[in-house]
């Protein structure tokens, strides 16, 4: 690879960090930029180069040590699906949502509905239609792009699988997601893929 190469790369990684939304995504972006431009630096013998890149990696290292290190407050708080606060959530991110679950309808014979708190802030909507022998459902699970880091659903599906059980949920079942970054991230969080009535579908129980 040329020196020529790696300045296109580094200018690329950048570039890349100054597009995404979340915080954490864009410090590793921007810290593989430096260490990109950090060589093409070394290569040319431009010193400049070198030391700007070699501060911004630190303070990036820095950044990224106390997001990994911070604990963050989550909460789980029961809600009405056809509140306002809910409608408000669900009519701000109406464009990104569709991406998601374009087939969203709120309206569903036994509503199961809670929003995740991360440091007070709302970062995600979780509304499901439980069924009488306990699988639900979901319709919807919402992550804003600033909390797409895996806490919240981890925090949902594993720390507080009580709750959902509590609520009479057993079993949850995704109907053929159509994003394939959502297929993807159902498998990374424990969510079997299988095949139902020629639909594919995704299902996690949340009691072993």
């Amino acid at each position: 690879m040329t020196a020529t190469l790696i300045g296109y790369l580094a200018s690329l990684l950048l570039a890349l960090s100054l597009i995404v939304t979340n915080e954490l995504r864009f410090r590793w972006f921007n810290l593989f930029g430096c260490i990109a431009f950090i060589i093409y630096g070394i290569w040319i013998g431009a010193f400049p180069v070198l030391l700007t890149n070699a501060m911004l990696f630190l303070i990036n290292l820095f950044y990224l040590v106390k997001i990994y290190q911070t604990k963050e407050a989550f909460d789980l708080v029961a809600i009405d699906p056809n509140s306002e606060i809910v409608a408000k959530f669900l009519a701000f991110h109406k464009k990104d949502m569709a991406t998601f679950f374009p087939q969203f309808d709120v309206k569903a014979a036994s509503p199961v509905c809670f929003i995740v708190l991360r440091n007070m802030a709302i970062a995600n909507v979780f509304i499901a239609d439980k069924g009488a022998d306990g699988t639900a459902t979901v319709l919807l699970d919402y992550t804003t792009p600033k909390y797409r880091d895996y806490k919240a659903a981890t925090y949902i599906f594993e720390q507080e699988r009580q709750r959902l059980h509590a609520a009479g949920i057993d079993k949850l079942v995704y109907t053929q997601p159509v994003h394939p970054k959502h297929a993807a991230f159902l498998r990374n969080i424990g969510f079997r893929e299988e095949q139902a009535a020629g639909q594919t579908r995704y299902t996690k129980a949340l009691m072993a």
